[in-house]
C-alpha cells in the first residue's frame, strides 16, 4: 500500500510538473540557444521484461512502454514522423505543439512482439534503426563481443510487416560500426564510427583517407542491403552509441541520409542541425517523474547547465612513466581515486613541460608538429570515461605556449616582450606569437590532431591565453597593429592612452577569437564540445587587469561555456582569503549568467611556501563558504594521487554538499507553477 501511494504521488507530481511548468514555457536565461524546443526524440531499445533482455539497462517492459506513451498523449504531446521534421525544416510547415518522435535502436525482435501492438493501438509513427551485419547473420550475432542467437533480432518478414503498417520507417544503424575497434596501442576498444583504428601489425593509426573510405563503404553497404532486405532505403542515420563527427555525417548526407540521430543532451531547436538531432535515452529505471523532468529540461533549454561542476584538475605527468607496467599501476590508482572523490568532471592535461619553463615541449597524443612524450591521453581519457562516474572530460591544453622543435617553420615566431622594470608584471614564459600565420597554422594542426585521437567532451584553455601590456612587439604583431589602424610598435602605442586602451581591447578579442577558432577545429570531430578557459584571479578583482593580461571577465563569461577562475589566494598573496573570495564572487555575480558560467578553481598546495599542502579542513571551509555565496561550480588543482592531496574522503564530502541540479524544483513549486 505504501509503495502504491508513492507511485501515485510521483505520477501526480509528474502531471503537475508538465501541466504547470511546461505550460509556462520558461526559458533557461543562461542557455546559449534561447530558441524554443521544436520537438523531442526518445531512444528506446528492447521492449521486454528484465529476465528476457539482452541488456536490461536500457530495456523497458511492454507495460511501462504503453504507460509512457499514454502519459505523453494524456499530457498533450503529439507524435510526429520524419516527414514532419523535414517539411518543417525545408518548407517551414509548422509542427504540432509538443511534438515527439519515437525511435528504436538495434532492431530487437521484442520490438515486433511487444511494441508493435502498442504502436498500432495508439497510431505512433516510429523509426527503427537496423544493423545490417546482424540481420545477415544466419545463426549467431556478434553483439559487442557476445555471441547472441539471431532470433533475438527482427526477421525479414517481421521488418516488412512493420514497414507495411505505415507507422514504421527504417533507419540505418550502420553495417558493421556497432562495435569497438582497437583505438590505441594499449588495446582499448573504442566506437568504430569515430575512431582512427590502431593497426598493431603496422604500429600506426589508419590514415584519414583509409578512415573515410571505411566509413563510406560501411554506410553504403548497409543502405544497399536494407533497400533490398526491407524494401526501404534509409534517410535517417542513427549513430551507434550516439557517436559521430563532421566527417561521418558528411558521408551520411552524401548517401542520402540528411537526418542524423545522436544521444547528445539538449533541445532540438530551429538551429539544431538535422545531422545532429538530440535524443532522450530511455533506460529501465525511467519513471513518469523522470520523463516529465527530461521533457521540462528540453522544453526550457536546461541541459548541461543543470549539472554543477565538481572538477578534478589532473596532471597526466603523474601517470606517465617510461615503464608501461608502472603506467598501468598509476592509471589504476587514478581511476580508484576519481571514484573515491566522486568528481563529475575532469580537466586532463594533454601536454608536458618537463623543463618547467612554462611552454609545452611534448604532448600525450600523436600529432604532426611536436614530439609525443607518450601516446597516453587517449587511453587515460577513455578509461576515465568508461570506468568512473565522470560525465565530462576536458582536454587541458596551452593555446600559444608551445616550445616547437627547432626545425619547425614557426619555431622562432615568438611573442616579443619589451624590456621593462623587473617589478612590473611579466608573463615569464615563452609563447608563439598569435599574430604569426605560421604559428597559428601549427597550433590549429595540433588541436586537430588532438580531436582525431581522443574522445573528449570539452577543451580547457590554459592560462597562456594572455599578452601583457608590453607584449607582443614582434614583427608579425606590428603588421597586425597596422591593420588595426594603430602605430606598429608597442612603445609607440603605449605613448598614447587612447591607442593603448584600444590596443588592449583588440588584443583581448583577438586571443579569444583564436581560442574559439581552435574550439571549432575540434568540433569538426567532437561536435558537442564545451569550452572553458583559465582566467587569472586579478582579472576578476581589478578593473585595470585587462590592460595587464589582455583578459576580460565580461568577455570570457559571454564567449566561453565556462570560465575557470584561478581563485588561489596564496598564489595571489592575498592578505585575507575570505575577502579575496567574496570580492571575486561579487564581481562574477554582477555579470549576466556569471555564476552559472564560472568555475572557481582552488589551490590544494601553497606554492609560495615550498608547495605545502592546503589542509583538508581549510579546503572544506572554503568550498562551503563559496557554496554559501551561491557558487555553482568548483574545481581544484593539483591532484596528487600519490600523497592523497587533497584528501579524497574530505573532497567526496565537499562535493556532496551541493545538490547535483543547479536548478531544482520542489513539489510546491511544481504545483504552483513557479
Amino acid at each position: 500500500m505504501v509503495r502504491s501511494s508513492i507511485a501515485i504521488t510521483m505520477l501526480v507530481i509528474a502531471n503537475l510538473f508538465c501541466a504547470n511548468l511546461m505550460a509556462d514555457n520558461l526559458q533557461n536565461p543562461c542557455s546559449r540557444d534561447r530558441n524554443p524546443n521544436d520537438f523531442t526524440i526518445f531512444s528506446y531499445h528492447e521492449i521486454a521484461e528484465k529476465s528476457e533482455t539482452l541488456d536490461s539497462t536500457y530495456a523497458v517492459s511492454a507495460a511501462s512502454f504503453e504507460a509512457q506513451m499514454k502519459w505523453l498523449i494524456d499530457n498533450g504531446y503529439h507524435f510526429i514522423r520524419v516527414d514532419d521534421i523535414l517539411n518543417y525544416r525545408k518548407q517551414n510547415k509548422p509542427l504540432p505543439s509538443k511534438a515527439v518522435l519515437i525511435t528504436f535502436d538495434d532492431g530487437y525482435q521484442s520490438v515486433y512482439a511487444n511494441a508493435l501492438p502498442i504502436i498500432k493501438k495508439y497510431k505512433i509513427p516510429t523509426v527503427i534503426a537496423l544493423v545490417g551485419s546482424w540481420l545477415q547473420a544466419t545463426d549467431k550475432v556478434d553483439f559487442d563481443g557476445h555471441m547472441i542467437d539471431r532470433s533475438k533480432f527482427l526477421s525479414q518478414k517481421e521488418i516488412k510487416e512493420m514497414v507495411a503498417s505505415g507507422l514504421v520507417e527504417i533507419g540505418s544503424h550502420s553495417y558493421l560500426l556497432h562495435r569497438g575497434i582497437l583505438g590505441n596501442p594499449q588495446g582499448n576498444m573504442q566506437p568504430a564510427a569515430i575512431t582512427r583504428q590502431w593497426l598493431s601489425d603496422k604500429g600506426a593509426y589508419e590514415s584519414d583517407k583509409s578512415y573515410q573510405h571505411r566509413i563510406y563503404q560501411d554506410l553504403k553497404t548497409n543502405n544497399d542491403f536494407l533497400k533490398q532486405y526491407a524494401g526501404q532505403k534509409p534517410r535517417v542515420m542513427v549513430w551507434p552509441y550516439g557517436e559521430y563527427n563532421t566527417e561521418v555525417r558528411k558521408i551520411a548526407e552524401r548517401l542520402g541520409m540528411p537526418i542524423g540521430l545522436t544521444l547528445d543532451d539538449g533541445s532540438n531547436t530551429k538551429i539544431t542541425p538535422l545531422w545532429g538531432l538530440r535524443r532522450i535515452l530511455v533506460d529501465q529505471k525511467m519513471s513518469h517523474a523522470d520523463m516529465a523532468l527530461n521533457m521540462w529540461d528540453r522544453n526550457n533549454n536546461f541541459t548541461d547547465g543543470a549539472l554543477t561542476t565538481k572538477a578534478m584538475h589532473i596532471d597526466l605527468d603523474y601517470i606517465y612513466d617510461p615503464d608501461p607496467d608502472q603506467v598501468n599501476k598509476n592509471l589504476g590508482e587514478l581511476l580508484e581515486r576519481i571514484k573515491r572523490v566522486n568528481a563529475n568532471t575532469v580537466y586532463l592535461q594533454a601536454f608536458a613541460d618537463p623543463d618547467a619553463n612554462g611552454a609545452a615541449d611534448y604532448v600525450y597524443f600523436p600529432n604532426r608538429n611536436i614530439p609525443v612524450r607518450s601516446d597516453l591521453f587517449n587511453r587515460v581519457a577513455w578509461q576515465i570515461g568508461t570506468r568512473t562516474q565522470v560525465k565530462r572530460i576536458y582536454a587541458w591544453m596551452p593555446m600559444i605556449a608551445w616550445e616547437l622543435p627547432a626545425d619547425n617553420p614557426a619555431a622562432n615566431d615568438k611573442v616579443v616582450t619589451l624590456q621593462v622594470d623587473q617589478a612590473h608584471l611579466n608573463m615569464g614564459y615563452p609563447r608563439l606569437s598569435p599574430f604569426s600565420s605560421k604559428a597559428r597554422k601549427v597550433i590549429r594542426e595540433i588541436y586537430e590532431d588532438l580531436a582525431k585521437s581522443a574522445v573528449i567532451d570539452g577543451i580547457l584553455f590554459h592560462d597562456d591565453v594572455t599578452l601583457s601590456d608590453y607584449e607582443d612587439d614582434s614583427v608579425m604583431a606590428h603588421a597586425q597593429y597596422k591593420k588595426w589602424g594603430l602605430k606598429e610598435s608597442v612603445h609607440d602605442i603605449r605613448s598614447n592612452r587612447s591607442s593603448f586602451l584600444r590596443w588592449t581591447k583588440l588584443k583581448t578579442e583577438y586571443l579569444d577569437d583564436f581560442a574559439l577558432e581552435l574550439a571549432q577545429t575540434i568540433r569538426a570531430y567532437r561536435p558537442g564540445l564545451t569550452t572553458a578557459r583559465n582566467l587569472y584571479a586579478q582579472v576578476a578583482l581589478n578593473k585595470d587587469a585587462q590592460e595587464w593580461y589582455a583578459q576580460s571577465l565580461v568577455d570570457s563569461i559571454k564567449k566561453y561555456d565556462y570560465t575557470a577562475i584561478m581563485a588561489m589566494p596564496y598564489m595571489e598573496k592575498a592578505d585575507d582569503a575570505g575577502l579575496f573570495y567574496d570580492r571575486i564572487v561579487a564581481n562574477v555575480k554582477s555579470e549576466t549568467c556569471g555564476l552559472e558560467r564560472t568555475v572557481f578553481e582552488l589551490q590544494t598546495v601553497n606554492w609560495r611556501n615550498n608547495s605545502e599542502p592546503v589542509s583538508p579542513q581549510e579546503l572544506s571551509l572554503t568550498i562551503q563558504h563559496l557554496y554559501d555565496l551561491g557558487v555553482n561550480h568548483i574545481a581544484y588543482y593539483p591532484d596528487d594521487l600519490f600523497h592523497n592531496n587533497p584528501d579524497a574522503d574530505f573532497m567526496k564530502q565537499d562535493f556532496a554538499k551541493k545538490p547535483i541540479r543547479m536548478y531544482s524544483f520542489t513539489p510546491n513549486s511544481i504545483s504552483s507553477g513557479k
